[in-house]
């Protein structure tokens, strides 16, 4: 009886290990939990929930009620202030990022700034590297708020050196840094001749990052599912309640693709009648992929696409690959616009409305005002307001830079979309 007594006293004992480890990893994450609902009570407080309003001078024009999500009222100043809020929260309640980390990303602009803003609010720093044909106040933007900025030339995202591969890699190094910053404090303690136990070398003095860095964590906003979440959970049912639940579309346009997918998901989920679909800008193969279920033209598929397409003005939106994020999007069709038809809509609202919105806002105007053609009058459709046009000066509110790509705003009305 002996062996079957210790066999029943091992058992036990690993019951209890395994309890014991179970109730340590649940009061981690309860204790986590708390910290970051103490974070929620300040500046992240302010995320979301923002004003879904008339676009008076389109749904005049079309007789359908056209609303636009004010995205742009965040604190970070765009719709990615969710993104960036989402993304932080689950990767410290996950334990893949800790107070003091280092959260880096790749970023045309907006999601960069909103990580900027609100990483303080949990403890953490921002490393961002964005392609250097982006906006240049966006990279002024993100220095005034603390984070490290790192400008890169536009490359294939194949390319190792593309900025999104670039900041996995940066995440990868504040990681080791840390370890190795660890593993020598401990063997080093009492060597003053090091800082915080980590010898500085002349390799070590061209890192990114401070040896008292507490590790680094990849944004990684376009196959991050938190991306996707933010939208599912905050934008869509905001939107579902701001209407009552009594609107017919939505639309917009997708970088990342986890704005698009999130609402669609969760609005087709509410209601299957409501239609959703894409605006997609030139040189983004997302079009030819809703109407045709290929990333390319049919011309293209014949031998003859562009190894470099044309470069949209219209920045953060349009992309040639499939993101996970938005292979999620429940969508019943797309439309092409074009930069001049984003132009002018800018212009025109501002003179308008009064609102000052960017480029890919504009973009998603477009969108809207073509969804109401479809449908006609006596429908209520939904976009994305995504950012202002404060951060789009040098180059999409511009005339200098306009006037260069042959980009002058004319229209005196909508009839560059076919309106009176």
């Amino acid at each position: 009886m002996a062996p079957v007594r210790t066999v029943a006293a091992a058992a036990l004992l690993s019951v209890a290990i395994v309890s014991y480890f179970l109730c340590k990893t649940t009061q981690k994450k309860s204790s986590q939990r708390k910290k970051l609902q103490k974070r929620r009570n300040g500046l992240v407080a302010a995320v979301g929930n923002t004003p879904l309003i008339r676009i008076n001078s389109l749904s005049d024009a079309t007789g359908c009620e056209i609303l636009g999500k004010a995205e742009f009222l965040n604190p970070g100043g765009s719709v990615k202030d969710r993104v960036a809020v989402k993304i932080i929260e689950e990767a410290l309640e996950s334990g893949a990022l800790a107070e003091g980390g280092v959260v880096t990303e790749g970023s045309a602009g907006s999601t960069a700034i909103s990580l900027a803003t609100v990483a303080p609010a949990y403890g953490c720093r921002c490393h961002v590297v964005i392609p250097d044909d982006a906006a240049m106040e966006k990279a002024q933007i993100l220095e005034a708020l603390g984070a490290t900025v790192e400008r890169v030339r536009p490359v294939s995202i194949t390319h190792r050196d593309h900025f999104v591969n670039i900041a996995r890699r940066r995440a990868l190094e504040a990681s080791e840094l840390s370890s190795t910053c660890r593993k020598e404090n401990q063997v080093n303690a009492s060597d003053s001749s090091q800082i915080n136990g980590h010898s500085i070398s002349e390799e070590d003095q061209n890192m990114n990052f401070s040896s008292e860095c507490k590790g680094g964590f990849f944004a990684d906003q376009f196959e991050n599912f938190a991306n996707f979440r933010s939208h599912y959970e905050g934008t869509g049912p905001e939107i579902w309640e701001q209407t009552g639940g009594k609107l017919d579309a939505f639309i917009a346009a997708a970088g990342t693709g986890g704005t698009v997918a999130g609402v669609s998901q969760f609005l087709k989920d509410k209601n299957s009648n409501i239609k959703c679909f894409l605006i997609d800008p030139p040189g983004s193969g997302l079009y030819n992929k809703v109407t045709r279920g290929v990333m390319y033209t049919r011309e293209e598929g014949e031998g003859r696409r562009l190894k470099n397409p044309f470069d949209t003005i219209t920045e953060g939106i349009g992309i040639n690959r499939l993101t996970e994020n938005f292979k999620m999007a429940k969508l019943d069709g797309a439309f092409r616009g074009t930069d001049i038809e984003a132009v002018e809509m800018s212009r025109y609202l501002l003179k308008n409305d009064g609102l000052f919105i960017g480029s890919s806002s504009a973009m998603n105007c477009v969108g809207a005002v073509r969804v109401a053609k479809i449908l006609g009058p006596g429908h209520t459709i939904v976009t994305i307001l995504c950012d202002s046009g404060m951060r789009h000066l040098s180059k999409f509110h511009n005339a200098e830079y306009l006037s260069e790509h042959g980009l002058t705003p004319s229209a005196t009305g909508l009839e560059f979309l076919g309106l009176s």
